[in-house]
């Protein structure tokens, strides 16, 4: 019904057919009040030649190759039994890893794929955001493109990833080219399991080592606690855990929170200091280490650590954190030699054809980077 009586019948064309309709009441209610009502019903269900009815509309549609296509039948108990089927064997396999990390943004991300390059190991990655990426799905401020100080580059050669090279940095023109680059790489690796949607709530700790997590789903984690009885979690043990909680959100920086809790550093103040772009990326690689035994930190957690500046919108630290965290993490391991293996280039400014290969396997990829000096150097 309109404001003032009047059935409205669209025909299916939506808000543009109701103020015309509109504007046509409000005259004939000016110009002749005595037969308003049949005037305005009378132009309401009358629709101009020119305007297509829905079945019209469909009845002229398009010939496509998809007209014939049909789907294969399926049951609704089928699509269930595949989900949970798959999940808790996963859950099953990866109650025991060799790694885990927690959190996947930029550094997570980055020290995940370093650590696919060992199918050996078994890695799970815990990220309580239902979408994996952290911040780094814009730069600064809601805008597209992504700065890399160099010489975090090198990562962006070996993936193959486009970016503008300027004189001390580059810019890759949608920071979501890169985290999706990188995230695709880390779930088609068979050795990885990431389980979004899903908090570290806290460690396992061992004998003064920490060996492993305490989960839960998000939801339960973020909001059924302080409203519902005790609702217990789960754990998953590890050789070597990875915190990767960066510095915002409600889970920002619980690692090193947790193992101030439980007096393994001390009860030092956290948080992170004011921005300084110019000290902090080298400060957050420089404290990448393993705080603890069996506890690696990596990314903005760093700062909150170390009390070290932020350095906003440029991303460079976070790649060469994450990579120097799966160093420290395999080291942690005793296999110093598979690191060195893996990584002993990073520092030598190259990139080994092995790698370039395997970045270069879709053709679609080989013809996207403008800048590839590190790529081509590594292949002479």
């Amino acid at each position: 019904m309109m404001p003032n009586g009047a059935a409205v019948h669209t025909n299916g064309l939506g808000p543009a057919r109701v103020l015309a309709s509109s504007a046509s009441t409000r005259k004939c209610h000016h110009q002749n009040p005595g037969t308003a009502t049949s005037n305005r019903t009378s132009r309401v269900n009358s629709a101009p030649a020119s305007w297509p009815r829905a079945s019209t509309a469909i009845a002229r549609a398009t010939k496509t190759p998809f007209d014939e296509l049909s789907f294969a039948p399926i049951r609704e108990r089928t699509v269930s039994r595949e989900m949970t089927s798959r999940y808790f064997k996963d859950l099953d396999t990866y109650a025991d890893s060799d790694i885990i990390i927690v959190g996947a943004g930029s550094a997570g991300l980055c020290c995940a794929y370093e650590l696919s390059k060992h199918p050996n190991l078994k890695i799970a990655i815990i990220e309580q955001s239902v979408s994996p990426g952290g911040g780094a799905w814009l730069g600064g401020q809601l805008f597209s493109a992504m700065v890399m100080r160099k010489p975090a580059h090198r990562f962006l050669d070996e993936l193959n990833i486009e970016y503008d090279n300027e004189e001390d940095h580059v810019v890759i023109r949608h920071a979501a080219l890169f985290t999706a680059t990188v995230l695709a790489k880390v779930l088609a690796a068979p050795n990885i399991k990431l389980f979004n949607a899903t908090c570290a709530e806290d460690l396992i700790i061992k004998k003064g080592r920490v060996s492993g997590v305490v989960t839960n789903w998000a939801p339960v984690s973020l909001y059924a606690h302080d409203t519902q009885s005790c609702m217990d979690p789960n754990v998953l043990e590890s050789k070597v855990v990875v915190s990767a909680a960066g510095h915002d959100g409600p889970f920002g920086a619980s690692g090193v929170k947790r193992l101030r809790d439980v007096g393994l550093i001390g009860d030092k103040a956290l948080g992170m200091g004011a921005l300084d772009m110019e000290s902090a990326e080298d400060a957050c690689v420089a404290g990448t280490q393993e705080v603890v035994p069996g506890m690696v930190v990596t990314g903005m957690e760093v700062a909150e650590l170390a009390r070290s500046p932020r350095m906003g919108p440029t991303f460079g630290a976070m790649v060469l954190s994450g990579q120097k965290a799966a160093y420290l993490a395999l080291c942690s391991l005793g296999m110093q030699a598979d690191a060195d293996r893996t990584m002993g280039h990073v520092s030598e400014g190259t990139v080994p054809d092995s790698f370039v290969s395997q970045a270069s396997s879709d053709p679609a990829l080989q013809q996207t980077t403008r800048d590839r000096e590190v790529v081509a150097r590594a292949k002479q």
